[in-house]
């Protein structure tokens, strides 16, 4: 396949990035009593020993900067089952939990019920990534649920895995 593209333009980057499927999470903590959330598809493992995640996060969210006063952040790995979940986490207005079973560690993590995975973490490290950070989170402690089926992110649409 020739390279046609050179221009690297927004579109073009999202239409390439969007070839990319990706799972879906929720980063989630009660902060000052209120609970802040947002949805991410730029999650990935980093390391085992030790227990590292990262997701990546727009410089202009108006939500990541009230997570710097968090002690504990949620990640929950969002399955089949949370299609408007992740529609109302990455909402600009309204309440981002309608809707949604929670639970809350009295560490302030807010976990999203039904998911694959909770990850208990802290942030480690911010690293500036042009127009996003990426953030390091550090596990603290997690539950995983095998039989949650993932949502998945992919050409800007949820969509579902098909088994064989």
């Amino acid at each position: 396949m020739p390279l046609t593209n050179t221009d690297l333009d927004p579109i073009s980057l999202r239409e390439a990035y969007g070839t990319f499927p990706t799972g879906v999470v929720a980063i989630a903590a009660l902060i000052d009593g209120v609970p802040v959330g947002l949805a991410a598809s730029s999650f990935v493992p980093v390391s085992i020993d030790p227990p590292l995640v990262a997701f990546c996060v727009q410089n202009t969210s108006n939500t990541w900067p009230k997570f710097a006063s968090a002690s504990n952040i949620g990640v929950s790995v969002l399955g089949e089952s949370h299609d408007v979940a992740v529609r109302t986490l990455a909402s600009k207005t309204g309440d981002r939990f309608e809707g949604l079973t929670t639970e809350t560690t009295p560490e302030g993590a807010i976990f999203i019920g039904g998911a694959g995975a909770w990850l208990d973490t802290t942030v480690t490290r911010e690293v500036p990534a042009g127009d996003h950070a990426i953030v390091l989170l550090q596990i603290n402690a997690l539950s995983v649920s095998t039989e949650i089926d993932p949502i998945v992110f992919h050409g800007s649409k949820l969509r579902r895995l098909l088994e064989d």
